[in-house]
C-alpha cells in the first residue's frame, strides 16, 4: 500500500490530493479525497449495475453531478480510461433520475453531448437500449460531458464518500457540495447547522377582558408553531375562531381576538344546541313512562270489565 498526500488549499476547504493503490481481488482503488467528502474510482471496468452495487458497498453511491465545478474538478483530476466512467444516472420508467436521491434530472442540470442521448440511434445501433449514462474525461471533443450507453458494457466505477451525515443537519437537509456541504434548513429553522428555531413576540399575545389563553409548544415557549387558543367567559365569545400559530416567519398567524357579549338569541340558540339531545332524551323517556302507566290501566279496566261479565252469568 503506498500513500502520497499533497495539500491545497481551496475554496476554504483543505483538500488532500492522494494516490492510494489498493489491491482487492486483482482490482485496484484509486481515491481523491478531501475533508469534506471524496471521491473513488476502480481500475477494474464492469458494467452499470455492478459499478453501481461496488461503490454502495465500500462508499456512499456512484457519483452525482451537482454543478459544472465539480465537472472541472472531476476531469482535471481523473486520468483518462478505455471506455470512460460510470455516473449514478439511469433511465427508470422512461424517466432520467439520479439514482442516488430518485430525482428526476432535470433539464437545467443536463450535460448531455451534442446529439446525447440519442438511444444509440446514430447509424450504430445494435438493438440494446441504452438507459445508463457515462461521462467523458479527458477526451479530445466534449470532455466533461455525458452519453447515454448500453448498461451491460464494461466502464470504470466513479463514487463518491458523503460528507453529510445523520446529524449534520437538525432541523434540515443535508446538501453535498464539491468542497463542502450545507444544510437547506426547515422552514421555522436557520442557522449553520439549522439548530436555531425561529421566536414569536410573547408580549403580543394580549389577554382580552373576560378572556383566557392556554398555549401548547412544540420547540419551546413561543417558537416556531406553538400554538396558542384563547376563550372567554360564559356570556361572552371570541371575536375569531381558532388558535393563533407562531409562523416560520416570526409573526403570529392571526392579531389577538377580544372578547364580545353574546346575544340572549344567542344564548338560547347556544343552549338548545349543546342541550338539544338531552331535553330529547328526556322527553323521550316522559313518554314511555306515560305510554306504561296508560297500557297499566288499560290492563286492569279490562280485567274487571272480565270479571263483571263472569258475575253476570
Amino acid at each position: 500500500m503506498e500513500f502520497n498526500f499533497r495539500p491545497i488549499l481551496t475554496s476554504g476547504c483543505k483538500i488532500y490530493v492522494s494516490w492510494i493503490c489498493l489491491f482487492f481481488l486483482h482490482s485496484m482503488l484509486c481515491m481523491w479525497t478531501s475533508e469534506c467528502w471524496s471521491y473513488f474510482y476502480s481500475d477494474k471496468r464492469m458494467n452499470w449495475e455492478d459499478a453501481r452495487s461496488w461503490c454502495r458497498v465500500n462508499y456512499t453511491d456512484m457519483v452525482a453531478i451537482q454543478n459544472r465545478e465539480e465537472i472541472q474538478h472531476l476531469n482535471n483530476w481523473l486520468p483518462m480510461k478505455v471506455g470512460y466512467y460510470w455516473i449514478g444516472i439511469r433511465k427508470i420508467n422512461d424517466v432520467w433520475t439520479w439514482v442516488g436521491t430518485n430525482k428526476t434530472l432535470t433539464k437545467e442540470a443536463t450535460n448531455w453531448a451534442t446529439n446525447e442521448p440519442n438511444n444509440g440511434n446514430n447509424g450504430e445501433t445494435t438493438g440494446n437500449s441504452e438507459d445508463c449514462v457515462e461521462m467523458y474525461i479527458k477526451r479530445e471533443r466534449e470532455t466533461g460531458k455525458w452519453n447515454d450507453e448500453w448498461c451491460r458494457k464494461k466502464k470504470t466505477a466513479l463514487c463518491y464518500s458523503a460528507a453529510c451525515k445523520n446529524d449534520s443537519c437538525v432541523y434540515g437537509e443535508c446538501v453535498e457540495t464539491i468542497n463542502s456541504h450545507k444544510c437547506d434548513c426547515f422552514p421555522g429553522f436557520y442557522g449553520e447547522r439549522c439548530e436555531h428555531v425561529v421566536a414569536c413576540k410573547p408580549d403580543v399575545l394580549i389577554i382580552p377582558d373576560k378572556g383566557n389563553l392556554s398555549c401548547t409548544h412544540k420547540y419551546g415557549e413561543y417558537f416556531y408553531d406553538s400554538s396558542c387558543q384563547y376563550s372567554c367567559e360564559v356570556g361572552y365569545q371570541t371575536s375569531m375562531p381558532g388558535p393563533l400559530r407562531c409562523t416560520a416567519d416570526g409573526n403570529w398567524s392571526e392579531p389577538p381576538p377580544t372578547c364580545e357579549p353574546v346575544s340572549s338569541n344567542e344564548v338560547i340558540t347556544t343552549s338548545l344546541a349543546a342541550g338539544g339531545s338531552v331535553l330529547g332524551s328526556g322527553l323521550l323517556m316522559s313518554a314511555l313512562w306515560i305510554l306504561k302507566k296508560l297500557r297499566g290501566k288499560a290492563f286492569k279496566l279490562a280485567f274487571n270489565n272480565n270479571h263483571s261479565d263472569m258475575d253476570l252469568l
